[in-house]
């Protein structure tokens, strides 16, 4: 009779341990979950593909130093000289955040940019793809409408030593699948 109840007591043991790892690993998808919904929400209210960006230079010091976060919105409004824009170029990963030169209206009513970060001596001509003097309207991420101050570092760290990157994820992952829920 005891090894009944002893066989008992251990699958209902099991089952609670299986049924709170599963209960764990849900919470742990949800986090996930709601971050992409949230990064989503943000591109469509912003109408850029990165609403967030991190400065990664100090190409623009003194208005934005390496490691601000700023925050965009691509609007159709025109864009206008003094402005602080992120680009992409062509065929590179990593947008650029530098104010607007000059801007070049065509006949047919589309817009060309020349751009230079404020603590550059020359414009970026040089940084554009190979050929290219202007950017295009479609070039441009979206203009920079906030920012908060240096709290993007932690994003540089992380990218200049990845290992950090591998064991915060896995920290945060044990973290939540060994927190017990009273």
């Amino acid at each position: 009779m005891n090894i009944v109840k002893n066989q008992a007591f251990e699958l209902k043991k099991l089952w609670k341990n299986k049924r709170q790892l599963s209960f764990q690993g849900l919470n742990l998808a949800m986090i996930v979950f709601s971050a992409l919904m949230i990064w989503k929400g943000l591109m469509f209210i912003t109408k850029s593909e990165s609403p967030v960006v991190v400065v990664l230079s100090g190409s623009m010091e003194p208005a934005f130093q390496r490691g601000d976060i700023l925050f965009l919105n691509n609007q159709d409004d025109p864009i206008r000289v003094g402005e602080i824009v992120v680009f992409k170029i062509k065929d590179r990963d990593i947008p650029i955040v530098h104010r607007v030169m000059k801007v070049h209206e065509k006949a047919d009513g589309k817009i060309e940019v020349l751009t230079k970060g404020d603590n550059n001596r020359v414009d970026d001509r040089g940084l554009y793809a190979p050929g290219q003097q202007w950017l295009q309207r479609e070039d441009i991420l979206g203009r920079a409408r906030g920012t908060l101050r240096y709290l993007g570092m932690v994003t540089i760290i992380l990218n200049d030593y990845p290992i950090l990157k591998y064991v915060l994820i896995g920290v945060m992952g044990l973290f939540v699948l060994t927190n017990k829920e009273s």
